[in-house]
């Protein structure tokens, strides 16, 4: 339950920003929108991989502090998150990009999996199962953002926002989750 709650979470800045392509670039192909989708849950399901084996250098050294430091981690990333939304929903008027591209997806794909790598070292210092995290991550953010972009005309432009704010709020729970197992 714990990896498909920070599954979910992850990918809503992907799934925010699939919705906000599929409203700015209205003409773009189903060719792109799979592309597009392939790219951000490659991108999620690589970057924890990527934070684990960090992780795992560091948790060595952290010991009984581990769970202090996800909790930081989480909560981090999590702030940060809903941050983004809020501030997304009090200056909704942002100008989109005038052309997808594959450079315009990629560097979409990295900024929004820089959370699933941080993400990762928390993994690792809770000793869970990276492979499955991963697969998990990856898969539900593929999913999401291919729901986003085909279906963002009916979700209509302010549901983006909602869903960074969403996905922020629960990396905080997880992180309080991962510091209150800690303690106890």
């Amino acid at each position: 339950m714990l990896i498909l709650l920070l599954a979910l979470s992850l990918a809503m800045d992907a799934f925010a920003v699939s919705v906000s392509n599929g409203l700015c670039f209205s003409n773009m192909s189903k060719r792109f929108q799979l592309l597009s989708s392939l790219s951000f849950g490659v991108f999620q399901a690589l970057m924890p991989l990527i934070g684990y084996l960090c992780g795992l250098t560091f948790s060595s050294f952290t010991g009984v502090f581990a769970p202090f430091f996800a909790f930081l981690l989480l909560v981090c990333i999590g702030a940060n998150m809903i941050s983004e939304g809020v501030h997304e929903l009090r200056y909704p008027d942002r100008r989109c990009i005038k052309q997808y591209s594959f450079k315009v997806m990629l560097l979409q794909a990295l900024a929004t999996s820089i959370d699933a790598l941080a993400a990762g070292v928390s993994l690792a210092m809770l000793g869970s199962n990276i492979f499955l995290a991963a697969l998990c991550i990856g898969g539900i953010t593929f999913l999401l953002c291919l729901f986003g972009v085909s279906c963002s005309r009916r979700l209509g432009v302010r549901l983006k926002e909602k869903s960074v704010i969403l996905g922020g709020v629960i990396l905080c729970l997880l992180g309080a989750k991962a510091l209150l197992e800690g303690i106890f």
